[in-house]
């Protein structure tokens, strides 16, 4: 098993101090003392195929009660989560095969509170809608955010904030606060993600200026996008803070900017199925049966996204056009 050290900003700092020896546990050391004295939170990231320290939940009954016969049928939740990124979301363990992250957590207390065994399936960002809409799938827990194009196909149930972050190379002098500060800039995104609309929106907002607008690249997977960084290829990427976070406490980038998914309104990351069939309802239940006994607050705090929790989860919040 491999521990990666994170270091998050928190508002309470706890580290925790042990005797060590390995080469491995000095420099985790090294950085846990780094982290205490700038207010921050080391998070190790279990990167085993085991997973021993997962957060787990009883059966709910009440919750399990909503779940539609057709999905208890088999005892499964078949979940899609897209495994190809990097830490804490949905990244590949030490085995290279077995999808983890804190998607897959969330995911596993939903499935736990419904008595169903966690079916997980690593798709590409790109084949989850029709992955749920051909059935290959009952629910995606991948970073997806709620918007109002989503909304008419797909039913939601929210368990985070959706906030999404500009990375640049770490010695970056950028700030990214609004549209007039990506002007002629090279930004990469994923294709028909939030980020996007995001990006042409501000774009949109630069040309009604008469203002150079940012040039998009399209790249498929976090890992991609960093590559171009660090050779240069861009001057900045838009996905989620997560990630970011986790790179940037690595050293690979720097965080020069912030900005809500559903901008320029507010949205959540949700768990998502497809609409009408009622599972929505289920998920709901059973997520918050997981905030009401505490998983759902320790999953976060272990992948180190306690920042990102919300009150309770919602079905389908309004969101802006």
């Amino acid at each position: 098993m491999r521990i990666r050290p994170f270091a998050v900003v928190l508002a309470a700092v706890a580290v925790l101090a042990a005797a060590c020896t390995s080469s491995a546990d000095i420099e985790s050391d090294q950085r846990a003392a780094a982290a205490s004295s700038s207010g921050t939170q080391v998070v190790e990231i279990d990167t085993s195929p085991e997973q021993s320290h997962r957060v787990h939940t009883k059966k709910d009954a009440d919750a399990a009660a909503l779940v539609p016969a057709d999905v208890a049928a088999d005892g499964k939740l078949t979940v899609g989560v897209v495994g190809t990124g990097e830490p804490p979301l949905g990244f590949l363990a030490d085995d290279n095969s077995t999808v983890v992250g804190s998607e897959v957590d969330i995911a596993s207390l939903v499935a736990e509170s419904l008595g169903l065994q966690l079916d997980v399936r690593n798709i590409s960002w790109e084949q989850w809608p029709l992955s749920l809409q051909s059935g290959d799938i009952e629910a995606v827990f991948s970073n997806v955010g709620v918007n109002a194009d989503r909304l008419k196909l797909f039913d939601f149930a929210t368990y985070r904030e959706g906030i999404m972050a500009f990375t640049a190379a770490p010695d970056s002098t950028l700030t990214i606060k609004d549209s007039a500060d990506i002007s002629g800039l090279t930004i990469a995104v994923g294709s028909g993600t939030n980020q996007e609309r995001i990006l042409l929106d501000w774009n949109k907002e630069l040309e009604a200026k008469g203002e150079k607008p940012a040039t998009l690249e399209y790249y498929q997977n976090a890992g991609d996008a960093l590559l171009a960084i660090q050779s240069g290829r861009i001057d900045t990427y838009l996905g989620p803070n997560p990630n970011a976070v986790y790179q940037q406490t690595q050293g690979k980038v720097t965080v020069v900017g912030t900005v809500n998914a559903g901008w320029p309104n507010t949205t959540y990351v949700a768990g998502t199925v497809l609409k009408g069939t009622g599972l929505v309802d289920a998920v709901e239940a059973a997520l918050q049966h997981a905030f009401d006994d505490g998983s759902y607050a320790k999953t976060l705090a272990r992948w180190g996204l306690s920042d990102e929790a919300v009150d309770k989860p919602v079905v389908n919040p309004p969101v802006g056009s």
